[in-house]
């Protein structure tokens, strides 16, 4: 692969919380300090510290590899993009999953990326500090490469030894229109205020007009998942997950209040690729999120949403736990999901779940 320019997307320093400043270190002429940690454990302090050296560290490696091959680069925040990324051969994320997601809301299907986890946790560190706070560091689930191993994964890629995979996104359209941001994790659609109950229908339709039995529900939303995603909170919710290289989505209703019986088995279940999820929403309020809080779109009383797979692909270069064709569940090992599906002890044979 001939990179001629790369994109390096950061995680911000300002995401690990600034250490106290003393009334002495400031004076009416500087600048405002920074707001004050509640915080005066030394560990912890300690700890944010080091997570920020780290993370810079992380950083000027990989600016450092890039100029020693005389790759031209260009970096940017990940909160100051604004618009879709071009003219680049390959971007570089660097910080954690979070970043790597924020960068593919900007990426169309030619431009691969890859993650560097520039945190990773650390087991001692955890096991050492348990009683006391959460250590757990940057995810990096969708990172290819570390620090310890960027040079040679980069090295990878430029061979063409390694080669990007392809995920699935999500698409949403409003009221017919396309919503410009896909998703590569899930999208959630639901009240803005976690309290609130929301109150919508929907259905599965396909592309030759057959559509699903109507539910109306009223939960705490909808959530829709990758096969990406369907290792995140669709998982902790008590989904399955999918192959990496499955095209299809996964639905499920968050905490449904009193469905019919007849309504339970189809509350959770799988969209084809030729299908489709509408929704028509019922509140005053409401929103769609993709891949986390970032990314929001509002909705209001009548609006309908059509969900499907219909989205570009993202290319990336895949992380080594991104198993292609497994399945992990408990004791459980699947290679495939058209043999069988697990999920709650149950198992789905010949990729039939509940619809």
């Amino acid at each position: 692969m001939a990179l001629r320019r790369v994109l390096l997307f950061l995680k911000p320093f300002d995401v690990y919380p600034p250490r106290p400043l003393s009334a002495s270190s400031s004076s009416p002429t500087s600048a405002p300090p920074p707001p004050l940690l509640r915080v005066s454990n030394p560990k912890v302090l300690s700890y944010l510290d080091d997570r920020c050296r780290v993370h810079k560290e992380t950083i000027n490696l990989c600016k450092s590899v890039l100029q020693r091959k005389s790759i031209d680069w260009i970096s940017v925040q990940r909160n100051d993009m604004s618009n879709p990324i071009h003219d680049v051969d390959l971007v570089i994320s660097v910080g954690g999953d979070g970043t790597l997601l924020r960068a593919s809301h900007f990426l169309n299907s030619s431009i691969p990326v890859l993650g560097v986890n520039s945190d990773p946790t650390s087991p001692d560190e955890v096991d050492e500090l348990t009683d006391e706070f959460d250590a757990r560091r940057s995810t990096g689930h969708l990172c290819a490469a570390t620090a310890a191993n960027f040079e040679q994964i980069l090295d990878a890629t430029l061979d063409g030894s390694r080669q990007p995979s392809e995920l699935s996104r999500i698409s949403v359209k409003l009221n017919g229109l396309q919503l410009p941001t896909y998703a590569l994790n899930d999208i959630l659609v639901s009240h803005p205020c976690p309290a609130s109950v929301s109150r919508f229908s929907f259905r599965k339709r396909s592309t030759t007009g057959e559509s699903s039995h109507l539910i109306n529900c009223r939960s705490s939303g909808l959530r829709v998942a990758t096969s990406t995603g369907s290792t995140a909170a669709m998982l902790s919710a008590g989904g399955f997950v999918m192959p990496i290289s499955s095209r299809e989505l996964q639905f499920m209703i968050r905490e449904p209040i009193s469905p019919r019986d007849a309504d339970k088995p189809l509350l959770h279940g799988l969209v084809k690729q030729d299908q489709h999820i509408l929704v028509v929403w019922y509140n005053q309020d409401g929103a769609v999120y993709f891949d986390g809080s970032h990314v929001m779109h509002s909705i209001q009383h009548g609006d309908t949403l059509e969900i499907s797979s219909d989205a570009p692909i993202l290319k990336i270069s895949k992380a080594s736990d991104m198993a292609e064709g497994m399945v992990v569940e408990g004791a459980v090992t699947i290679q495939s999901a058209s043999k069988a599906i697990v999920t709650g002890g149950v198992a789905w044979i010949n990729g039939e779940v509940p619809t």
